[in-house]
């Protein structure tokens, strides 16, 4: 079963699919249904796991490179993993050249994974805060909100073991195919109950930012 969130994830990376030299920060060499060779090439993966076989194992909070190193950083699902990320956001300005740009995703409405290594959840004002010093050139909702409930429910499956076995577990993706294509129900949504201030995307599993290296 295709993962909602995950069929947002590939076209919005393709936008910014590059020879030039990458670091991957949470990535390794070990194929999966999650590498992303073929858009980044010449990547240097750096990951905290050596059963990823990275290039380089290490801590996002301390990269082991000079300053100015690299041209682009892919850090994707990694940010709400990180105990202390101003300091890894830090780390991650120092190792890029002037101009350098990161391409970043992270959870917003998702449950625990990879416990108990699993730390925050980020809105897009929080986003917006954390890189205040960067240019920001993108920053997007990965799905909206009722697609949000219908990649709860297949993580449900997903991470349960259910009353019912596959049966359940059946009806539970299938109504998380259905509630994926009901979006077109949303008329408007409020960032506030008593409906002052009109949002987009409440309930997003995630976002999606490019930032700039001022």
């Amino acid at each position: 079963m295709k993962k909602i969130t995950r069929k947002h994830l590939r076209p919005f990376l393709q936008m910014y699919a590059t020879s030039a030299q990458v670091l991957e920060i949470g990535g390794g060499r070990v194929k999966s249904n999650h590498s992303y060779e073929d858009l980044f090439p010449n990547r240097h993966t750096y990951d905290i796991d050596p059963k990823r076989q990275p290039d380089t194992v290490g801590d996002a909070h301390h990269l082991p490179f000079s300053d100015g190193s690299f041209e682009f950083i892919l850090c994707t699902e990694v940010l709400e993993h990180l105990h202390t990320p101003h300091k890894a956001i830090d780390e991650m300005g120092r190792v890029l050249k002037s101009g350098g740009m990161l391409i970043l995703t992270t959870r917003f409405v998702f449950p625990i994974h990879d416990a108990p290594h699993d730390y925050y959840r980020y809105t897009e004002y929080g986003l917006r805060h954390l890189f205040k010093d960067w240019k920001i050139i993108e920053l997007k909702a990965e799905t909206e909100s009722f697609s949000a409930i219908g990649a709860l429910m297949q993580r449900l499956g997903f991470q349960s073991d259910l009353k019912g076995g596959k049966l359940t577990k059946a009806s539970l993706y299938s109504l998380a195919w259905l509630f994926d294509r009901l979006n077109s129900l949303l008329k408007k949504e409020y960032g506030d109950i008593q409906k002052h201030m009109v949002t987009k995307n409440n309930f997003t599993t995630g976002y999606y930012l490019v930032a700039k290296k001022n």
